[in-house]
């Protein structure tokens, strides 16, 4: 029994020049038999197959994987179906399909990046010039470094794969685990090469130095967090300085208006710095999110609509201040209207429940467990969108996974560094630019607690939430545990059916339900257990095995 690693290391060169992921740069002709002898001869060949990273290897991960375990174990995003709920409860183990798709997508990305990395230059030299092998380089590298970032971050000690081809000349398949510092430092250098040779600017939806530099004030105020480290202050200050590079230099704004962000005809908007490139048309090649999260058939016109009982939990809306301009775009609440939606209609109106106006009996559609639903990613049928959503689980709309404002709160956190609190003016100009967007009042000081609160707002349902905590339990564990375990991540509401009850399109006409035993979250719990079958399949990878220093060439 082969191991998802060695049979995507067997399987890896140029499967990815099969698949399209977008239509204005991305498109690939299907090609059969291509070996690193007779592609890459051309500079539009490297380009079409650096597109390819884009799309179709990450919908594994993209699927179900990313919001399961950054949304739902976060504790913004209500859902206790099945094996996605047991995310949620913490209750899942290495069987997890999910889990399993995660670490599966997430490799696959870094066997299509490494078919790239391994094998292009030596095919190229001599037919394109340096500059187009090295920014091909760049974007490989950096879709690798942002691959073992998330690999990282969830499973913490994992297997670095760097040479496909090595491995498969050596036929040697069982690799150890590699610690943490060790994937650290293999992103820090992916990302460090892919700033110094990609571009300040490229086609729409291309990764650039920009993307790299604000990965790297990610990775490094990630690794500063440690606050007991000897190089958290050294690395505070990296982070700083990145991030600074970026947001000086760039060019690049905040989008004056929040909803513009998630707006499938805003894709690669001056604010994404990296977003999958999803295309409508079929499944696996666009974008799944709204299928997966859009509240009923009314939203996208078709049957796909499998999140009328996912909401954002009871503890995420405490969070959310009043007037908040973000709202909308991220949950919808009862009176929100979404003029892009039933567009022919004069567009949707969120109700609690929604009932039938010519037969009250009939209700099409009813209360979610937290009386709202969500809205980032969702956009509608294909008359809202001239065609832009079809079946197949496959809309157009990029997923982002780093943006500018990311970049801004990356600033913020490591000039706080391991301060109790700043008031530093140029964390301070980073911080409530994002506040400000938000119609929300200034801050004059920041505490840790009054980042990760902005945070969560800000980047609801992006996925990217648990970083956040685990950033948070780098620097205090203990803190970070009474965080989690402190939330009301539980709570839902069930119907008032007293006789004086108050109207179901009010909060008011509602119970709180209390949850009779409350989710406990342990340490362990804080990285996910590699998946079953690869553990069978390589004994290494198993929870005893200590993991290996990677020896870096």
């Amino acid at each position: 029994m082969k191991s998802f690693i060695q049979l995507f290391i067997l399987t890896f060169i140029f499967a990815f020049f099969l698949e399209s992921c977008t239509k204005e740069f991305l498109e690939i002709e299907p090609v059969d038999r291509l070996t690193a002898d007779n592609f890459f001869k051309t500079e539009g060949e490297i380009k079409a197959a650096t597109a390819a990273l884009y799309g179709f290897p990450w919908f594994d991960y993209n699927d179900k994987f990313a919001w399961c375990a950054g949304d739902c174990m976060s504790g913004d995003l209500y859902h206790t179906w099945d094996q996605e709920g047991q995310f949620f409860y913490f209750s899942f183990n290495s069987g997890n399909a999910h889990l399993s798709s995660g670490w599966k997508g997430l490799f696959r990305v870094v066997s299509y990046a490494n078919s790239i990395i391994n094998d292009m230059p030596r095919a190229a030299e001599g037919n394109v010039e340096q500059e187009v092998i090295d920014r091909a380089l760049g974007e490989a590298r950096f879709i690798r470094g942002m691959a073992y970032y998330l690999l990282s971050e969830y499973w913490g000690e994992v297997p670095i794969v760097e040479n496909s081809t090595e491995i498969v000349v050596s036929n040697n398949f069982i690799l150890p685990k590699n610690t943490r510092a060790s994937v650290l430092e293999f992103i820090r250098r992916d990302l460090e090469f892919a700033s110094q040779h990609l571009p300040t600017t490229d086609e729409p939806g291309r990764v650039t130095k920009w993307s790299a530099l604000g990965m790297l004030a990610k990775v490094h105020l990630t690794m500063a967090s440690d606050l007991d480290d000897s190089k958290s202050a050294e690395n505070f200050q990296l982070a700083k300085q990145f991030a600074e590079q970026v947001i000086s230099s760039s060019g690049l704004q905040l989008l004056p208006d929040y909803s513009d962000i998630f707006r499938y005809d805003h894709n690669n908007n001056e604010e994404s710095l990296f977003a999958l490139q999803w295309m409508e048309g079929a499944y696996a090649i666009g974008n799944s999110r709204q299928a997966n999260w859009a509240r009923s058939s009314l939203v996208t016109g078709n049957t796909e609509a499998w999140g009328g009982g996912k909401c954002m939990t009871y503890d995420f809306l405490q969070k959310v201040e009043g007037g908040d301009r973000r709202q909308p775009a991220i949950y919808m609440t009862q009176g929100d209207h979404y003029p892009e939606i039933r567009k022919n209609e004069g567009g949707y109106t969120y109700n609690i429940v929604h009932r039938d106006p010519n037969d009250p009996n009939t209700v099409l559609e009813n209360a979610a467990p937290v009386l709202n639903n969500l809205k980032k990613y969702i956009i509608g049928s294909n008359e809202d969108t001239d065609g832009n959503v079809s079946t197949g689980q496959a809309t157009r709309i990029n997923q982002i996974l780093l943006r500018l404002a990311d970049v801004y709160m990356v600033y913020a956190e490591a000039e706080l560094g391991a301060q109790v609190a700043t008031s530093d003016p140029k964390a301070l100009q980073y911080f409530n630019a994002i506040r400000e967007r938000a119609g929300l009042p200034t801050k004059s000081s920041l505490t840790f607690a009054d980042i990760l609160k902005e945070r969560r707002v800000e980047f609801a349902l992006e996925d990217i939430s648990w970083f956040d905590i685990k950033r948070y339990y780098y620097r205090d564990p203990a803190g970070a545990m009474a965080y989690l375990n402190g939330m009301e991540r539980e709570i839902s509401y069930y119907r008032d059916n007293g006789p004086n009850a108050a109207d179901e399109n009010t909060i008011e006409g509602y119970i709180i339900n209390p949850p009779s035993n409350p989710i406990t979250i342990n340490e362990s719990q804080l990285w996910l257990p590699i998946p079953s079958a690869e553990v069978v399949a390589n004994p290494l990878l198993a929870p005893e095995v200590p993991a290996e220093e990677y020896i870096f060439k």
